[in-house]
């Protein structure tokens, strides 16, 4: 039997058809579009091979984004089967059983075992270190914490403080709000020594210095909705709130969302990002307080 070119060129592929003695054209013959689709798979895979080397070494270079990507994409798969109220109580029954109260250390232990087979709304040890050495530079006397979750950051916040520091910590749902504080007192630290503002930070911010007589702050840990990032930070600014070499510290950097605080950051020559690791960043504000540069103007007019 003759056969077509069109025919020879599939005989490699399945010469299981190809008998002697013959076959009906019909049998003999792929589906056009499936040869069509192959060809198309060879040809990408040709293009694609040089790149690879390109594509890795990209992977390796920002490996701490796409590791924070990777993780944050699994954790979200993770909570999809919970909900952030359930995921709290959850933590806190298990924190409230298995740790010893009284004792920071113990119940940030508890926290981080309980995290390792089960999701939590904790930012987790690694993450955790690097905030405590944040506020370890920053020996804060007043430091505020947006989005208190399950209270596991605040404690870490806490046990850095100096007897005389003060964490205010804000919570918009009451419920979670209510597992945060009894975390936090569960690990030893008192009602003097932390406020908790139930509210959204939008409501809490311009509450700081006339319900608190909070004049300014050291230390600002954002840890809530990143799109608020930008409208609180201004907040922050417009308030007087941030003192000169105050940190913040920001989680979540690798979402969309963080997008318009980070170009804000940038652009601004009032801040520098100091340190950044693990979808987390470091920033310092270093804009001269306006008493303090109107007295440095007025001291240089009585000199001269």
């Amino acid at each position: 039997m003759s056969s077509t070119n069109s025919d020879r060129s599939f005989s490699w592929i399945c010469p299981v058809f190809y008998r002697s003695g013959g076959c009906a054209q019909t049998e003999l013959r792929l589906n056009r579009r499936t040869w069509d689709q192959l060809q198309r798979a060879m040809w990408m895979s040709v293009v694609a091979l040089p790149l690879l080397p390109v594509i890795a070494t990209l992977v390796f270079h920002y490996r701490e984004r796409v590791g924070a990507l990777c993780r944050s994409v699994f954790h979200r798969r993770k909570m999809s089967t919970f909900t952030q109220r359930s995921l709290e109580r959850r933590t806190h029954s298990f924190v409230l059983m298995n740790s010893t109260h009284g004792q920071p250390e113990s119940v940030l232990q508890t926290f981080e075992c309980y995290s390792q087979t089960q999701p939590t709304c904790s930012i987790g040890q690694e993450k955790g270190e690097f905030l405590d050495s944040a506020v370890s530079r920053a020996a804060p006397l007043q430091a505020l914490e947006l989005g208190t979750h399950c209270g596991y950051s605040a404690i870490r916040i806490l046990r850095l403080l100096p007897a005389s520091g003060k964490l205010y910590t804000v919570e918009q749902d009451p419920d979670t709000a209510e597992v945060g504080e009894e975390m936090i007192l569960v690990a030893g630290f008192k009602h003097s020594q932390f406020q908790l503002l139930v509210s959204p930070s939008c409501t809490a911010i311009p509450q700081l210095q006339p319900q608190f007589g909070v004049q300014s702050l050291d230390l600002v840990f954002m840890d809530h909705d990143v799109a608020e990032y930008l409208p609180d930070l201004r907040a922050l600014e417009e308030g007087g709130l941030l003192t000169k070499g105050c940190i913040i510290v920001v989680n979540n950097t690798h979402l969309p969302g963080a997008k318009e605080f980070l170009r804000y950051i940038h652009n601004s020559s009032h801040y520098s990002v100091c340190f950044q690791a693990l979808g987390m960043q470091e920033i310092r504000y270093q804009a001269t307080n306006t008493t303090e540069e109107l007295t440095v103007t007025l001291s240089n007019q009585m000199v001269t």
